[in-house]
């Protein structure tokens, strides 16, 4: 097989959370494969992504997709990437992405014209089914991809399509496709789908382009065989074509090793931000606190909660007692870019926690690999975004769930409940909690013993799971040699 020969197109959506997994799959196939790779999108999604890749293989090439319709969806100049952008835009910046079609259709032309066939498929986001078409008209194959997990895609693409919310009047509900005892709580939604009614700009978007979707050859799903048994189960049930397992979708440093390793220089390149804070300086400040002692807390890439919310966080975490290493950024409702203030914090916070070598607060950003890694890493308070929770369980980390968004309470739920790995502190931006309430849980999961010691312990069998995947004949391995060997028969 002449590997050069075969071309695969993948098409991220664009945030940050998506182009990452979509460069660590190009990464995986390529090593595997020796296909061409084309990751197309548009033009500073592009730029970063450049940025993070530091090693250029000639074979994964990059291409700008010209995207114009930010104005005609009445969204700021230059908005091509959903970080820094408000709640009440993120829908219109959904539906804007719906203009790549035409310039993902000419590159696909282009590459016919020149080599003579169509791609050996197109890779595409779950929120871009137009790409099934679009791959479709030129005679190649289109593969969906969620960035997310199994239980967590399954949760997500079936309350779009279904709103099953809307069908009761109680606050819990079920969702088609999950067994009939499963229940689900309205305060699990984010507010565009508890208001969503099927007329909304986002249930437009996203009925159509998932359901779009799941006509494509098949979907791909960041996950793991072997720690989402059940979601993989109902998610393959649900969506009725292949679904494989490709994941865990993390830089082989963290992967390779037996116990928790300090990975030096990693997380920076593989999350192409610069962090708030230098790598050696954080792990200077680790390598002094115990074992399993230090909690870990971050809301992911462009979240953050309220004000009121973070007093009381800050308070719990002061009360406890714990190591704390806490990426920050400012409130709901503040300029996402602006200075972070001291008055956002209780009274002198930031000088006790100094002083007193409690804490460590992380401007914006932090070498989160690197951290959980670290041996002193025992717990981390997470939105349950699914790259911050497959990072977290590849190193044995329990998690203390706020989720925020997006398909995050099903990742929780899930984590609690079938993994029992996690414990929810609270869930979304409405919600109120006390400083009482965060030091109580805090306590329960850094405890050694009980629970907390229950839930360290199945964290790092999720992690050996995690990490068996990717060796010669894993399960990730294998779903990736199927994929191949589907691509190629299907061509010949």
């Amino acid at each position: 097989m002449d590997s050069t020969k075969h071309h695969i197109v993948m098409l991220p959506f664009m945030a940050h959370g998506h182009l990452i997994p979509f460069l660590s799959l190009a990464n995986k196939i390529h090593h595997k494969t020796g296909f061409t790779i084309t990751i197309a999108n548009t033009p500073l999604n592009i730029k970063y992504l450049r940025s993070t890749f530091n090693s250029i293989k000639p074979q994964i090439q990059f291409f700008e997709l010209p995207f114009t319709a930010a104005a005609d969806y009445g969204l700021p100049p230059n908005t091509e990437n959903s970080e820094n952008l408000p709640l009440d835009l993120i829908g219109q910046f959904f539906a804007s992405s719906t203009a790549l079609k035409t310039p993902v259709h000419d590159l696909l032309s282009s590459i016919v014209a020149k080599e003579g066939k169509p791609p050996l498929c197109v890779i595409s986001d779950v929120f871009f089914g137009w790409a099934n078409e679009v791959a479709k008209s030129v005679g190649s194959v289109n593969l969906s991809f969620s960035t997310g997990g199994a239980y967590g895609s399954l949760g997500y693409l079936s309350v779009w399509l279904n709103l099953p919310h809307r069908k009761v009047d109680s606050d819990e509900f079920g969702v088609p496709g999950f067994p009939d005892g499963y229940r689900f709580h309205v305060t699990q939604l984010h507010k565009f789908v508890r208001n969503a009614d099927g007329s909304d700009i986002w249930s437009k978007f996203m009925q159509k382009q998932i359901a779009l979707s799941l006509e494509s050859g098949g979907l791909l799903c960041n996950t793991v065989e072997e720690i989402e048994i059940l979601g993989l189960d109902l998610l393959r049930k649900f969506v009725k074509i292949p679904v494989w397992s490709v994941g865990p979708l993390l830089p082989s440093a963290m992967l390779n090793a037996s116990e928790k390793v300090q990975i030096r220089k990693v997380a920076q390149q593989h999350a192409g931000k610069q962090p708030g804070i230098s790598a050696e300086k954080c792990l200077n400040w680790l390598d002094l606190q115990r074992t399993s002692s230090v909690l870990y807390l971050s809301f992911g890439s462009q979240n953050s909660i309220t004000p009121s919310q973070m007093m009381e966080l800050a308070t719990g975490l002061e009360e406890s007692r714990k190591p704390f290493i806490w990426v920050i950024r400012p409130p709901v409702g503040f300029d996402r870019k602006s200075e972070f203030k001291p008055e956002w914090l209780p009274e002198g916070f930031e000088d006790r926690i100094s002083t007193t070598k409690q804490g460590m607060l992380v401007r914006n950003w932090a070498p989160q690999l690197e951290i959980l890694s670290h041996k002193s890493t025992g717990a981390f308070v997470s939105h349950c975004g699914w790259n911050s929770v497959m990072e977290s369980l590849s190193q044995g980390v329990p998690i203390i769930g706020w989720p925020l968004a997006a398909e995050q309470s099903y990742n929780s739920k899930m984590l609690a409940e079938e993994m029992g790995v996690s414990v929810e502190l609270t869930r979304g931006l409405q919600s109120k909690i006390s400083w009482k309430e965060v030091k109580n849980v805090i306590e329960i999961v850094m405890d050694e013993n009980g629970k907390g010691g229950e839930m360290r312990n199945k964290a790092m069998e999720v992690g050996k799971m995690i990490r068996e995947s990717v060796k010669e004949k894993g399960s990730s391995e294998k779903a990736l040699d199927d994929i191949v060997s589907m691509l190629l028969s299907v061509t010949s």
